[in-house]
């Protein structure tokens, strides 16, 4: 992965996303279904997690992009090692 912080908050605000942050998963945590309340740009900096919408569990991993609109349930599992993951939210 070679894109820094500054250039993934650079290219979110040009984006439109109003609120850029970093967040720090602890080892094997589950959030269950919830919602939020903005849309979601983020990338997977360090270790994975699952994410699971409707039916479709999706693997992420460090280097890994994605997208989640605001208001649809999901459920993050994180892994062994946890994870940090740069969030980008449209409020």
């Amino acid at each position: 992965m070679n894109t820094t912080f500054e250039e993934f908050t650079a290219t979110s605000v040009e984006e439109g996303f109003d609120e850029v942050l970093v967040r720090e998963w602890e080892p094997n945590r589950v959030v269950d279904t919830h919602t939020h309340p903005f849309d979601v740009s983020a990338l997977v900096v360090r270790g994975e997690f699952k994410l699971t919408v409707d039916d479709k569990v999706i693997l992420l991993k460090a280097g890994d992009p994605f997208r989640l609109a605001r208001n649809i349930p999901h459920i993050e599992n994180y892994g062994a090692e946890g994870a940090t993951v740069w969030v980008a939210r449209a409020n």
